[in-house]
């Protein structure tokens, strides 16, 4: 079997390592990959950009490749799949209309009131004014969040009126976002644990993955601004076999049902990120239509199953009884940043000394590429250095060990991955 795996950053480079391995794979392209895929042996780059979706489509087509898989959010929005089954070309990724879940936060929002899944109270505006007015009147801290999607970093939480006159004005005023920011969605501040909770869907049938923790502040103790993720662990020990079940009874299911009823096709990766409060109740913060980045990169060390047979059953609408066997270590991921993200950055930065892959770490590329001159940085987040561990400190021991061996200027990461975790554990 032929597969193609769209996409440039760390996520891609875990999805396509594990795809590699398996059994009934022949070829592995990914388009257009960075500096760690082309590294691979098993695997072939594609200079084909990620939202070139014609582009991709003559080259599944001619190349004969039997299963996409999507990774970034922007080709699934952008309809990436509805052009792919024009084609009769088999696409694991939800078409345009199920990744209206990710696409619009407002569409999300009115779609978890529609289903009765929880989530927080929230208003929706284009004019910053009234914006402005709902903010104050509401109280702080708040959230603010751009409506469409903007790479992670479309989020601030606002302590003061200043704040929210900042980040209101960003969006609607200013622009940063683009189209993104035209609209933006106000939510009431939740207290509790954040926790990530991605499943394969066929449609119908819903395999979950175990639950992990991303850590999205810049900064130590979850300070900072907001990024794509500096660092994630997997299992997260909030979601309890209790709070297992009740996110897929309460939310999970719930949503493949509302899909279904409105008559929105959903094959692919559905991810929840929700707050969960000390008595246990869930909240949905925000739904994404493909696998988490840098969740994907602990999940993938764990994940035993052949990834491509099971995405292959599941564009057949035959995930039935299926199961999927998972290492029992815990795994945990560091992202190594360039300094200055995520805001201005620098890149073509020298990356040398990384650590050759183990059974129990490796370190997945995100912003890289490969020269004549050798490995160079390019992009904010560069690499994820993941580890196994019988313990999530364990884990995190090995990432670090790992994570200081490589010699990249100007570059930083977070110290304290995993410390919820850790904290439990030590108790």
């Amino acid at each position: 079997m032929k597969v193609l795996v769209i996409g440039a950053g760390g996520r891609e480079h875990a999805l396509s390592w594990k795809i590699s391995q398996s059994p009934i794979v022949t070829n592995v392209f990914v388009a257009p990959g960075n500096g760690g895929t082309e590294l691979e042996r098993l695997i072939t780059n594609i200079d084909i950009q990620s939202n070139d979706i014609e582009g991709l489509a003559d080259f599944a087509s001619k190349e004969g490749i039997d299963l996409t898989i999507i990774g970034p959010e922007d080709p699934l929005v952008n309809g990436i799949t509805d052009r792919f089954n024009e084609l009769g070309l088999k696409c694991f990724g939800p078409t345009k209309g199920g990744a209206q879940l990710e696409g619009s936060k407002e569409f999300m929002k009115e779609f978890l009131i529609r289903h009765n899944i929880p989530t927080a109270h929230y208003g929706v505006f284009t004019d910053s004014t009234k914006a402005m007015e709902y903010a104050i009147e509401k109280g702080f801290p708040i959230v603010i969040k751009a409506d469409g999607l903007a790479a992670g970093k479309g989020v601030t939480i606002a302590y003061s009126i200043e704040e929210a006159k900042m980040a209101i004005n960003l969006s609607l005023e200013s622009g940063v976002f683009g189209k993104a920011g035209r609209k933006i969605i106000i939510e009431e501040f939740l207290t509790g644990e954040e926790a990530s909770f991605i499943v394969m869907t066929d449609g119908i049938n819903a395999i979950p993955f175990p639950s992990s923790q991303d850590h999205k502040a810049r900064d130590e103790m979850d300070k900072g601004p907001n990024t794509g993720g500096m660092g994630a662990y997997s299992p997260a020990p909030v979601v309890d076999e209790m709070v297992h079940k009740k996110i897929m009874n309460e939310i999970i299911h719930p949503t493949l049902s509302g899909l279904k009823k409105e008559n929105l096709e959903y094959i692919g990766f559905l991810y929840a990120g929700m707050m969960i409060d000390k008595n246990k109740n869930l909240k949905v913060l925000e739904f994404n239509c493909r696998f988490g980045d840098p969740e994907t990169q602990p999940i993938m060390m764990r994940i035993k199953s052949d990834l491509a047979d099971l995405c292959f059953k599941a564009c057949e609408n035959d995930l039935e009884n299926q199961i999927i066997e998972w290492d029992e270590r815990k795994s945990l991921g560091v992202v190594i940043a360039a300094e200055g993200y995520p805001f201005e950055y620098e890149k073509n930065k020298e990356i040398k000394n990384i650590p050759f892959e183990e059974e129990d770490l490796k370190v997945f590329h995100a912003g890289t590429e490969l020269s004549d001159e050798g490995l160079k940085s390019n992009g904010g987040r560069v690499l994820c250095v993941t580890a196994l561990g019988s313990s999530v400190q364990s884990a995190q021991k090995k990432a670090y060990n790992a994570a200081s061996k490589i010699t990249y200027k100007d570059s930083f990461y977070r110290k304290d991955i995993g410390y919820r975790a850790i904290e439990r554990e030590i108790k």
